[in-house]
């Protein structure tokens, strides 16, 4: 794959993943659609478009989910959803993604890794980041709504973690998209009573579950092995500017101090945790020639 293809295509992943949260926020601002219908929609489309790409694809893979993935699955698109009745994109996908790499990182810790001074460092900075963010004034997002991100966020985490290993990618998560329909469906039932699905809205629902989520995934998942693993990491760092600069043009949100503030100090300590972890398993790597 040459390195113009591989910008291309990281680029679109990018920007897919970014738009899942300006089409979930212009949707449930600016049409009749509700978060249940929402959240239903985009994984049923989601499931459709994995499963068509999971079998044009040549060769033999495995994996096809499995329902605990599923379900964690359904937890993180549902917060994803009720959150984003009230918060701005640019918010929501900062917390979102602080939540996420934070849950991964946590797991690291608690599966023994070390961190070193540098990283500890990064992950004040970002916790600081993300204190100041919620803390009450003005410009501070809805607490209700910033708790459901931070929960999403803490479900898709774990979702990646069950993920490694299991198969491949497309067809595992397709397989997982398929499975949480009905889960979600259950939940559209249980809230029939304020459920409304408008034409706009049920395009957004459709564009974030096949477009953004679907072929963003699969975009994604092909670029993957052709990244470092250190650029993997970092360039996902984009998403949150990524849909801040979309929310300002697209949905004419306005960026304040606070939350460019938090968003240096989150993604600055992130960054510094990961490019830290990555020059340590560089390090581990070098076995020395002569060693008996």
């Amino acid at each position: 794959m040459t390195y113009a293809r591989i910008l291309a295509l990281t680029s679109l992943a990018m920007i897919a993943f970014a738009g899942n949260s300006l089409l979930c926020r212009a949707a449930l601002n600016h049409t009749g659609i509700d978060a249940a219908s929402f959240t239903t929609i985009r994984l049923m489309s989601g499931a459709v478009m994995l499963w068509g790409v999971a079998r044009l694809r040549r060769g033999t893979y495995t994996g096809a989910g499995n329902w605990l993935s599923a379900f964690v699955l359904f937890v993180y698109a549902a917060g994803f959803s009720f959150a984003y009745v009230s918060l701005p994109a640019a918010t929501g996908a900062l917390l979102l993604f602080g939540a996420v790499q934070a849950t991964m990182i946590g797991h690291g810790i608690w599966a023994g890794e070390r961190l070193r001074r540098l990283q500890l460092l990064g992950l004040m900075l970002a916790f600081g980041g993300l204190v100041g963010l919620l803390l009450p004034g003005l410009s501070a997002p809805p607490l209700y709504g910033a708790v459901l991100m931070l929960g999403a966020g803490v479900a898709w985490g774990i979702y990646s973690l069950r993920g490694k290993g299991a198969g491949d990618p497309t067809r595992v998560t397709a397989g997982n998209f398929l499975r949480a329909v009905p889960i979600a469906a259950a939940l559209s039932v249980f809230m029939w009573n304020g459920a409304a699905v408008d034409s706009a809205g049920f395009w957004y629902a459709v564009s974030s579950g096949a477009l953004a989520s679907g072929i963003g995934y699969a975009i994604w998942y092909t670029v993957l092995p052709a990244l470092k693993a250190t650029n993997a990491a970092t360039v996902q760092l984009s998403v949150p500017v990524i849909a801040a600069l979309g929310a300002i043009v697209f949905l004419g949100e306005a960026i304040t101090l606070r939350l460019v503030l938090a968003s240096v100090a989150i993604l600055g300590g992130i960054a510094l945790v990961i490019l830290e972890q990555q020059q340590v398993n560089g390090a581990q790597q070098i076995v020395p020639v002569n060693r008996p």
